[in-house]
């Protein structure tokens, strides 16, 4: 009988071996790939907000390696009065203009002409209060042990404000936060970042950010998307659609968003 016992166990772990060693071909269905608009017009205070940049790229396949450039475009930002801002480029899909003229509440308008394809969106320059100061927390943090920066701000209360916060720790990766004044307006309120290696003589690179509603619920499904967020039984959209529209085809419609937002930037380093 230990005999028998012994050959099953034996089987058992070949058998397991086997399969660890099985390769598994997973078959991803693909989607023509789809135009992708990074069109952020940032005007930081302080600055004439002449020099901007637009990227244009397309969606690539799951296990790519290279994000590819759309080269060739045609772009230009319109303003109210039908004055033209070209966007040359300068690089492979990098298309930059040193003349545009940033208006605060002034509407302009987007146009992307590629591969034959021409695509428009609409936004308005969003104002921002400036930030007024940043106050740092030694016991912040779930476990009370996480250093928290608070950056301070005041919310304007003739209207209702809509905000994204940007954070770069030593030049990492970005961490994007929306902000709206629901229960805060016309009053001073704060802004919270903190991070688990956030630790002394760490700069942290602060945007504050005036963006519209719509912008604001884009960037709020964005993030939930990007952290995973929503309940257990909730599915993520596969994708998040923007504010620009395919003039020739709006079931094709591109990724990204054109968004205008005056920014109030600070450095702070830890204590």
């Amino acid at each position: 009988m230990k005999t028998i016992l012994k050959y099953c166990s034996f089987l058992f772990a070949v058998l397991l071996m086997s399969s660890c060693e099985e390769v598994v071909d997973v078959k991803l269905d693909t989607a023509p790939p789809r135009l992708v608009v990074d069109a952020a017009i940032n005007w930081i205070k302080g600055t004439t907000g002449s020099e901007q940049t637009i990227y244009l790229t397309t969606t690539a396949d799951y296990f790519g390696t290279e994000i590819p450039k759309v080269s060739g475009a045609t772009v230009f930002i319109t303003n109210s009065s039908n004055v033209d801002f070209p966007f040359l480029e300068v690089a492979a899909g990098e298309y930059s203009c040193t003349n545009f003229q940033p208006v605060l509440g002034e509407t302009y308008t987007l146009t992307v002409v590629a591969q034959g394809v021409t695509y428009k969106a609409t936004e308005k320059m969003i104002s921002v209060p400036s930030i007024q100061n940043i106050e740092q927390k030694n016991d912040g943090g779930f476990t009370g042990d996480q250093i928290e920066l608070k950056t301070y701000y005041n919310d304007p209360g003739d209207e209702d404000n809509y905000y994204l916060f940007r954070y770069i720790r030593n030049s990492t990766l970005a961490v994007f936060r929306t902000s709206d004044d629901r229960f805060v307006q016309g009053n001073t309120t704060f802004d919270i970042y903190s991070h688990e290696d956030l630790e002394a003589n760490d700069k942290v690179n602060i945007r504050l950010m005036g963006i519209s509603r719509q912008y604001y619920n884009y960037m709020n499904i964005l993030i939930s998307v990007v952290n995973g967020g929503g309940g257990p039984f909730q599915t993520p959209p596969a994708t998040v659609r923007g504010n620009v529209i395919n003039q020739n085809n709006q079931a094709n419609y591109p990724l990204g968003y054109f968004s205008l937002s005056e920014v109030d930037e600070t450095t702070y380093t830890v204590q």
